[in-house]
């Protein structure tokens, strides 16, 4: 089976559909999101939908928690905030109770799925080999998938050696069938790598490949919707540089 992973599409409409479509080209057999459907972007109705609509498997990402009340407005980033009290304000009931259904963490086919990261599901930004040596060292599945930073990723560890890890590029293709992983898909909706494409991953469970995608997205429709909604400017003009 060929299941592709997303993460991180933050109200993003124009990315979202843009990754779907590239999504059906490539012949997935399933959708599988690791979270934060809503939060930063102006769209968070439309993306509930096209999750409800697409996705087999989805997670609670920190900011659908947030707009849910789980987790309190005040842990967060200005922009966050204002954008989380917003989607709330905005976001269809229907929806609402969708978001609150979902939990940051979870398992599928045998492997780990987590928002953030298996050792904190919720917050841990694992971005250096040290952190994923910690979390690795943790999780109960030879594979697991994160999301929550926004950087396309991979992380691996061979038996007897300390976990080595890289960004990853449109293109890369990775053999997982041996050692211990943790794969990040990047961001659909708000990609912080330097590249403002959208992201995704193609997992072949048969073959035990891991592909790193990238799609062009209507930015410019994106960020004027950031912009329409009195959401904060800094959200729409960092959609243009990937940060």
């Amino acid at each position: 089976m060929k299941v592709a992973v997303i993460s991180d599409v933050h109200g993003n409409r124009h990315a979202f559909e843009a990754v779907l479509d590239d999504i059906a080209v490539a012949g997935a057999d399933e959708v599988w999101c690791l979270g934060d459907l809503v939060g930063y972007g102006a769209e968070p109705d439309a993306c509930v939908d096209l999750a409800h609509d697409h996705v087999a498997v989805c997670l609670a990402g920190n900011h659908d928690l947030a707009v849910t009340g789980e987790i309190p407005l005040e842990e967060f980033s200005r922009g966050a905030q204002l954008a989380a009290r917003w989607t709330q304000e905005v976001l269809a009931p229907a929806h609402h109770d969708f978001l609150g259904a979902l939990r940051p963490e979870g398992e599928q086919d045998g492997i780990g799925l987590f928002h953030a990261s298996p050792r904190d599901p919720i917050w841990e930004y694992v971005l250096s080999a040290l952190l994923a040596e910690l979390c690795i060292s943790v999780q109960t599945q030879r594979i697991c998938l994160i999301g929550h930073s926004h950087v396309a990723l991979s992380f691996t560890r061979q038996a007897g050696q300390v976990a080595t890890g890289e960004s990853r590029r449109q293109g890369t293709e990775l053999d997982i069938s041996a050692d211990e992983w943790l794969l990040n898909p990047g961001s659909v909706g708000q990609p912080r790598d330097g590249d403002p494409r959208a992201a995704w991953l193609m997992l072949d469970l048969g073959q035990l490949t891991a592909a790193y995608h990238r799609v062009d997205y209507d930015i410019l429709g994106a960020a004027a919707a950031i912009r329409a909604a009195g959401l904060p400017d800094s959200l729409a003009e960092r959609l243009e540089y990937g940060q």
